[in-house]
Parts: structure tokens; C-alpha cells; sequence
């Protein structure tokens, strides 16, 4: 092997390993080449190593632990920023003992670099009245509510990441009793997650109004913007913060949600395994947060909460019978 074959084998493992073998998602593809940009760049202003003169051989353990400590400390990253970066560099040091066996001492030594321990933090989520709140916030009034009335629901309900949401068409949805949505996450693996009854009714008045009821309407996108582009990560959060700030909600994110559901399964008494299953973690420990953050209050939670509780909005959906444009669409059929 060539001493400067760095170069090539990160490029393989962008361009290749990552999309073709691991078939990960372009979103974690686009979060490691953001690491090694910052790598590439620090070899090239701290250690003036030019990035096409970088070798496997430059990079010691010591320099990546150097190269961490430098995000940390110059760059004010946080804890689990530092943590994803390392991620990205051991995943990658994996793929280059593979490629280049003669270098395994070296790599093992990069793995072997510790994650950092972050504070113990509770996870953020809001009460069943916040979240009842939220969800009735939408104006039902206008086709531009209902819509943002079924997103949020869908969201909160299915503990979607908001990813998983966006990438939603209208063949995920099974609506017919037990009604499901097919979710496709992390790794690009596809999970089915139940819907509760007035979520499945706030969808099917959502599909009827816009015109979305047809199998030849399957790849459309669920949710969409004025110019029928899917919306994107940024649209939701941006709908979401809007009707959160109305109703006097802080700190709120669609991810913020995905906990609100997660705690409130858990606080139901919900087997975590269920759980698991249901958000698409791959490891227990990962949901298992839930009922380490919920064990002081679970006891007066589950005396409260009966079985079945949701907290849905029961504001009734707009009668079809009311909806002008509709009638107009249905009695054109009969010509």
C-alpha cells in the first residue's frame, strides 16, 4: 500500500463503504464527512499536514484524542458532539484495518479512545396536558390547520423521529382496522407502528381533503409543501415551534416529542421491550432511559392515568357533510 493512501480509502468509505455495504442513511453520511472536514481541517491549520499529504500514519491515537479535545475546547462542541465526532473516526479506523491489515496496531489504538461521560440528564418531555394542549392549537377552521392538526398528531402518536416523517408517503399508511404506519429509521429499517382511532380519523379526513385517496396516489408525499415537495426536516420543526410558542411551551424540538410519547408509554406501564420495538432502538439500554428518568413519578402516574388514556384533542373533526369543496369533488363523480 502506498504511504499516502489515506486519501483513497476515506473517499471508499464515503462514497462506497457507507451508502453501498453499511447502507446507511444520507443523513448520518452527511454527519461523517462533516467529521472529517473537521479532521482534514485541523491536520491542515493545527498540524499544517496539507489533506492530500495526510497518512494512515498521522493519524496516532494521541493526535484524534488531541483533535477531540480541540472540538471540546476551541470549538465549544458539547459532550455528545465530541462523542458523535469519535464515532464517525472509529467507524471509519474499523473500515481502514480492514483495507490495510498492516496498520491494525494503530487502528486498535484509535478504538480504543474512550467516550467522553456526559452529565447524567433527565430527558425532556411534556405532561399529558401540555401535549393535549399543543395538538388542540392548530386552527381546524382552515385546510392549512387540519393539516398541521394530522402532522403533529402523527408525529406525537407514532413517536416518529422527524426524519421518519418527513419521508412518509401515502402507501405507509394503512388505515383500515388495525390501522399502522410503516416508518423506515435508522439503517433504513422499516417498522410498523399502531395508530390510535382519532388519529386514523384526523389522517383519512386529511387524505379525503387533499385529494389523496387513490392507490395511484401511494408515493405521493404525506405531508408536503405549496410547491408538492415533501417537507423537510426544518418545515416540521418550524410548524411544531410555531404552535408550541402559541400555547407558551418551551424548549420544544420533534424530537422532544418522540421522548413525550416514549415517557408517556412508559409511565402507562407500556413493556419496554414494546417500546423498543415501537421507536426502532436496536438495544434495550437505549429505551431503558425512559424508566430510569420516570421512576419517581411512574407510581403517581400509573394511580392517575387509566387504561387507554390519550391525549388526542377531542375538538370533533370537520363533518365532511360541511366541506364544500369536498361535496363539489364527490358530486362530480356522478358525470
Amino acid at each position: 500500500m502506498k504511504t499516502n493512501d489515506f486519501p483513497r480509502m476515506l473517499s471508499d468509505f464515503l462514497l462506497k463503504e457507507l451508502p453501498g455495504v453499511r447502507n446507511q442513511s444520507s443523513n448520518t453520511i452527511v454527519s461523517y464527512r462533516d467529521t472529517y472536514i473537521r479532521l482534514l481541517t485541523y491536520c491542515r491549520d493545527i498540524l499544517d499536514i496539507k489533506p492530500e499529504k495526510l497518512k494512515v500514519g498521522d493519524l496516532t491515537a494521541e493526535r484524534i484524542t488531541e483533535f477531540l479535545n480541540w472540538l471540546e475546547q476551541e470549538c465549544n462542541n458539547s459532550i455528545n458532539t465530541r462523542n458523535q465526532r469519535l464515532a464517525a473516526i472509529h467507524s471509519l479506523f474499523r473500515h481502514i484495518q480492514m483495507q490495510a491489515p498492516e496498520h491494525m496496531f494503530q487502528c486498535q489504538q484509535v478504538l480504543g479512545i474512550p467516550y467522553k461521560k456526559a452529565g447524567k440528564r433527565q430527558v425532556g418531555y411534556l405532561s399529558e396536558d401540555e401535549t393535549k394542549t399543543l395538538l388542540s392549537m392548530p386552527d381546524t377552521k382552515t385546510r392549512k390547520g387540519r393539516r398541521d392538526q394530522a402532522l403533529l398528531t402523527l408525529l406525537y402518536d407514532s413517536g416518529a423521529r422527524v426524519q421518519e416523517l418527513a419521508d412518509l408517503r401515502v402507501g405507509d399508511l394503512r388505515l383500515e382496522f388495525p390501522a399502522q404506519v410503516k416508518l423506515t429509521g435508522k439503517g433504513r429499517k422499516a417498522r410498523s407502528v399502531p395508530l390510535m382511532d382519532k388519529t386514523t380519523a384526523l389522517l383519512e379526513n386529511y387524505l379525503l381533503e387533499q385529494h389523496l385517496d387513490s392507490p395511484s396516489d401511494f408515493e405521493h408525499p404525506l405531508f408536503y409543501n405549496s410547491q408538492g415537495k415533501k417537507l423537510t426536516r426544518q418545515g416540521i420543526a418550524y410548524i411544531l415551534k410555531k404552535y408550541a410558542a402559541a400555547c407558551d411551551i418551551k424548549e420544544i424540538s420533534p424530537h422532544k416529542m418522540r421522548h413525550t410519547k416514549a415517557m408517556h408509554l412508559t409511565e402507562a406501564d407500556v413493556n419496554p421491550i414494546f417500546i423498543r420495538d415501537f421507536l426502532g432502538h436496536t438495544d434495550l439500554k437505549v429505551t431503558e432511559v425512559y424508566s430510569k428518568t420516570s421512576i419517581k413519578m411512574k407510581k403517581a402516574a400509573l394511580d392517575k392515568m387509566k387504561s387507554g388514556k390519550d391525549v388526542i384533542p377531542d375538538k370533533p373533526v370537520k363533518d365532511w357533510t360541511e366541506d364544500q369543496a369536498l361535496l363539489d369533488w364527490l358530486n362530480g363523480l356522478k358525470h
